[in-house]
């Protein structure tokens, strides 16, 4: 069975850092795209970053660019979110999701068919 589980949010200041993890099983993570997902409370789901299967392209999130880095480690059947300078407006409940033989878009990504519970990042002061 196909499972993902984030973890590694929590409170940190503006202008900290965190690091995500996406910790698969049931299937091969190379076989898959990645992708990372946020929403705050009120707003709408948004792309924060996208892997494509194999060893395709990465994208990012436009407001995140530069300060995010996600990486795929096969080995260890993990995603990883990379968070730097962080922005009160990057608070969100953040979730990795799956989806077999997907290839990301510059433009956006979405219907992903696996979904974590998702891992709450709070950036206060």
């Amino acid at each position: 069975q196909v499972q993902l589980v984030e973890s590694g949010g929590g409170l940190v200041q503006p202008g900290g850092s965190l690091r995500l993890s996406c910790a698969t099983s049931g299937f091969t993570l190379d076989d898959y795209g990645i992708a990372w997902f946020r929403q705050a409370p009120g707003k709408k789901r948004e792309g924060v970053s996208c892997v494509s299967t194999g060893h395709g392209s990465t994208y990012y999130l436009e407001s995140v660019k530069g300060r995010f880095t996600t990486a795929k480690d096969n080995a260890k059947n993990t995603v990883y979110l990379q968070m730097n300078n962080l922005k009160p407006e990057d608070t969100a409940v953040y979730y990795c999701a799956a989806d077999e033989r997907y290839y990301c878009s510059p433009g956006g990504w979405d219907g992903m068919d696996y979904w974590g519970k998702g891992t709450l990042v709070n950036v206060s002061s």
